[in-house]
Order: structure tokens, then sequence, then C-alpha cells
């Protein structure tokens, strides 16, 4: 099995070394390919007013000044010049639940594959208060190498990529594992920084701040708060179907009549 590695933390970040080594106890054909810099947050961005400047930083490690996205377009074109069997995309360095999904560079790189038929994993480890600087990192090394082997035995829908979250805990600590579905932060997750340079001028920095929630039953971010390890399937296919039947019963209309057009 031909297995691609990529994250959005960068071609240094401890938690690709993670993820390599958990592709590594399924294959021995392994490539990374990572961004040069850290693209967290960058979402699922595609370079195209600048040159891709690709870097071999050592034997089937490549360096590219782009975004996961690019990564994983660089890896088939360029770097390996075929398709692999699998992406994984992390590990990491934090969570990416709920509304973190649509900003994720990670869960991005796991987009990219699966938009080019692979089957892709993004994975992530979440960390607390006192994990800030050292992630469990053996939660993720430990139990993702399972996960991913469980999930391949299986013939998903095409056009399913799998998010994959591990809680803040050791890994023969965690709970178990939960098949969830994308859950809603707080609308107040998000704020804004103000603060002043050397000059008196203002700046911004945008934040997160944690908000008291009960998150739902079977949702991401309850299985993190409780422990578990967090398997969501997520679809390329964003059509809202309940929503799309009740727009046809108003947009449709009568026979040989004309359809509105705007």
């Amino acid at each position: 099995m031909k297995i691609l590695v990529t994250n959005d933390d960068g071609i240094f970040a401890p938690g690709l070394k993670v993820a390599e080594e958990i592709a590594r106890s399924l294959s021995d054909d392994v490539w990374v390919v990572a961004p040069e810099t850290d693209q967290s947050g960058v979402a699922h961005a595609l370079t195209l007013s600048d040159p891709l400047r690709l870097r071999e930083i050592d034997d089937r490690h490549f360096a590219v000044r782009g975004t996961p996205t690019d990564c994983v377009i660089m890896a088939l074109k360029i770097v390996i010049g075929e398709k692999p069997d699998l992406v994984i995309s992390g590990v990491n360095r934090g969570q990416n639940i709920a509304d973190d999904v649509s900003y994720s560079g990670t869960v991005a790189g796991a987009i990219e594959g699966t938009i080019l038929g692979i089957r892709s994993f993004a994975l992530s480890q979440a960390f607390g208060a006192d994990t800030v600087d050292d992630p469990r990192w053996d939660c993720a090394r430990a139990h993702a190498p399972g996960i991913i082997s469980r999930v391949l035995d299986l013939q998903l829908p095409p056009g399913v990529l799998v998010n994959v979250n591990f809680p803040n805990r050791a890994a023969d600590d965690v709970s178990g594992v939960l098949l969830t579905r994308q859950g809603k932060r707080a609308a107040d997750w998000m704020r804004i920084d103000e603060r002043r340079d050397g000059r008196g001028r203002p700046y911004f920095w945008i934040a997160f701040k944690h908000s008291k929630m009960d998150p739902p039953p079977e949702t991401d971010l309850a299985a993190l708060a409780q422990g578990y390890i967090s398997v969501t399937p997520l679809s390329l296919d964003m059509t809202d179907e309940p929503a799309r039947q009740e727009l046809a019963r108003h947009f449709s209309a009568p026979s040989g009549a004309k359809r509105a057009s705007s």
C-alpha cells in the first residue's frame, strides 16, 4: 500500500513524524509531502497567483511552499507521479472538530485526497492547558493504526473522508472509540483581541475562548469531552437534501409554465 503523509503544521512539525510512524506501521511504502511553513487555518486553499517551490528534505520527504491542498496535488503530479492508495493528513497539534473542519488545513489535505479518488484520513491530537506545549502524541500513535485498518476493511461511499480526533488523554486512558457526527460550537467561541504596537497603532489577533456548553450526544465535541476518540465520516457533497427538496417544491414550475430564472 502506497501512503502519502501530509499536514498543515509544516514539514518539521512533531505531529508529522507521528503520522509517518502511523503510516509505516501500515506499509513500508510511505511518502511525506508537507508545507514548508505552518499553514494552520488555510482550509482548502489552492495557490494560484504564486509559483509552488518544491524542496527535497530527505529520501521521500519533500517540502512545498504552499498549502496542504497544494502538497497533495504536487505529490500526485510531481513527487510520486501516481495516485497513492491512502492519504494521512496530520497528526494536527490540536483538535479539528465541529466548526474547525471548515478552517482546518489538516482536514483539507484529506479533502483533496478524497477529491482525487484516494481514501483519506485527517488525524488530530487534542491538548489542554496541561499539555499545550507537549500534546499526548502517544494517544494518536497507539490508536490510529487500528482505526485506519478497520475503516480500510469497509467499503465507504465515494466522496467520504474520515476525520479522527484523539482526546487529551494518555493512550491507555481513553474511554473508547465513538462514531460521531460534526458538532456545533457556541456562537461566541471566536473573538478579536485588539492590541497596540510600539507606535500606538492598533493591530488585531483572531482569538478563541472556551465557552461552557453541553454538547449534544454522538457529536465530536461530546466524544472528546468524555475522553473518547471521535471518528466522523465527512462528505464532500455539501448539498442539504431536505432543504433542496423544500426549495424544489417552491421553485418547480407547473407543466408548460416558464420556470423562474432568478
